[in-house]
């Protein structure tokens, strides 16, 4: 008999952030990834952070793939409606390979149903008392942050580490109270609509 040890799972914890790049039509505008940040939820305090400005895009792209590419999951709030799809974009734009199928574990869409409270990321942590807070950014800073100057590139990067560092506990508390339903695939050549986002 062959004795068969399995591992834990390695997820990946995800965030990024994005500036308005070109006008499409009306108020809709086409988005550029600017700042993306990860963590292994085993190791929480070993954060990878690259933010647009001081690294090129290529790079940053080639440094997330790495990492996705080790995942056996990868996991953020409002994943598969906006991380991944964002990401996606930016590889095509970049004529890179695009993201494969993975296991994904988002703590908006996989919630319970609810009613009478918001699933925001920030709403869903002060509910439930997590140590980590929200990182906070006016207009001025998300305005700074868009421009690429170096204090709003700072910006961008205290709110995109600040996030992963508040996921990574907000989705164990979920866990922990069974208020997070199954993982789902992600898969880059789905036909499947894109989640609508609500509040």
């Amino acid at each position: 008999m062959v004795a068969v040890r399995a591992r834990p799972l390695r997820v990946l914890d995800l965030d990024s952030e994005c500036r308005p790049l070109s006008w499409i039509s009306h108020d809709y505008v086409s988005k550029e990834l600017t700042a993306i940040a990860w963590a292994w939820t085993d190791q929480p305090s070993e954060m990878t952070c690259y933010v647009l400005g001081e690294t090129d895009l290529p790079t940053m792209l080639r440094a997330f793939l790495a990492a996705y590419s080790e995942a056996d999951v990868v996991t953020g709030h409002y994943l598969r409606g906006h991380d991944l799809p964002l990401l996606n974009g930016a590889l095509m734009e970049q004529q890179m390979p695009a993201l494969g199928d993975k296991m994904t574990h988002d703590t908006k869409t996989d919630l319970i149903v609810r009613g009478g409270i918001s699933a925001s990321q920030e709403n869903l942590s002060a509910m439930l008392r997590l140590e980590h807070n929200k990182v906070h950014m006016d207009q001025a800073k998300w305005r700074e942050a868009n421009r690429l100057t170096p204090e709003g590139r700072e910006e961008a990067r205290k709110r995109v580490t600040g996030d992963v560092a508040q996921h990574i506990e907000l989705r164990q508390r979920l866990l922990a109270l069974g208020y997070l339903g199954p993982m789902k695939k992600w898969r880059s050549n789905s036909s499947a609509p894109m989640a609508t986002y609500i509040p």
